[in-house]
């Protein structure tokens, strides 16, 4: 991106700004944390501006923490490899060629576009898996999935201690076994899991959808826990929904205040959903 083009971005997410400096105390100290989806990531640009906004509330206090997907990039690697890979209820089977795939993508190419993205803007980034410093240890979550995980055990210290540093983490949802081995583990649900173990402020699902809809087919801006349950058992939610309000009624139930699911292909939508009234998505509270 030319020098140009970025200050006339600074600008317009410094006007974007300008009407939220009422509401810049709010978040001072909280611990955010961002899932950032791999549909969401879009194009340099897209992460640049993602990046930028993230830097921006590091500067005003918020303590953010980015755990990422990186879906499409998985099936761009195994389609190159000629590795065949299927799912089971949403969810990636993956035997041990696909889950050393994952690792390399997940930690390798996805997780360091976005450090250097981030410290590009002039933040600092470091990236890390749910492996480094056990993290999040896992348990298999169905042997049919095979090297698919669930977290069962949660050590965030290395979390806290980078974010009093104000280094800001980015974490591959790749989690380690009680026994050595690599487990594959759902975007969101590590999300969830990690901001339930930081009892974090705010939880931000971004993803390549507005939000929750109602029958209507609208967004509904602000739920709590049991319209979640009720809308699912109406079967208004659901397809590759059900699985983000799951994460976020685990999330809220592990602690978490509040909850958004938000299109994080639209500018400046973090921004937006902390520091404007409208807020930017579906806000997710308890009862």
């Amino acid at each position: 991106m030319k020098k140009q083009d970025m200050n006339r971005d600074w600008i317009a997410t410094a006007r974007t700004l300008s009407s939220a400096l009422p509401y810049l105390q709010r978040y001072v100290d909280a611990t955010v944390v961002i899932k950032l989806g791999g549909n969401a990531m879009g194009s340099d640009e897209a992460m640049d501006s993602f990046a930028r906004d993230i830097v921006l509330m590091s500067h005003v206090g918020v303590k953010p923490v980015i755990v990422h997907g990186g879906g499409p990039m998985i099936n761009a690697m195994l389609d190159k490899l000629d590795i065949k890979s299927e799912f089971v209820n949403g969810k990636r089977v993956t035997d041990q060629a696909t889950v050393e795939v994952v690792e390399m993508v997940l930690s390798g190419v996805v997780n360091k576009r976005i450090v250097q993205a981030i410290n590009r803007q002039g933040g600092k980034a470091v990236g890390l898996s749910g492996k480094d410093a056990n993290l999040m240890i896992c348990d298999q979550t169905n042997p049919d999935l095979g090297f698919v995980g669930t977290p069962s055990a949660m050590n965030p210290k290395i979390l806290r201690d980078l974010a009093e540093k104000n280094v800001i983490p980015v974490v591959a949802p790749v989690g380690g076994g009680r026994n050595g081995e690599t487990f594959n583990v759902n975007g969101d649900t590590a999300a969830g899991a990690i901001a339930a173990a930081l009892k974090a402020d705010r939880l931000l699902l971004l993803t390549d959808v507005s939000g929750v809809k109602n029958a209507d087919g609208a967004v509904v801006t602000e739920l709590k826990a049991e319209q979640i349950r009720q809308l699912t058992r109406d079967g208004v939610i659901a397809g590759g929904m059900i699985p983000k309000t799951e994460t976020a009624l685990d999330a809220i139930e592990g602690g978490v205040r509040a909850v958004v699911i938000l299109d994080g292909r639209a500018p400046n939508a973090c921004l937006l959903e902390l520091y404007t009234d409208h807020g930017a998505g579906s806000l997710i509270r308890p009862d």
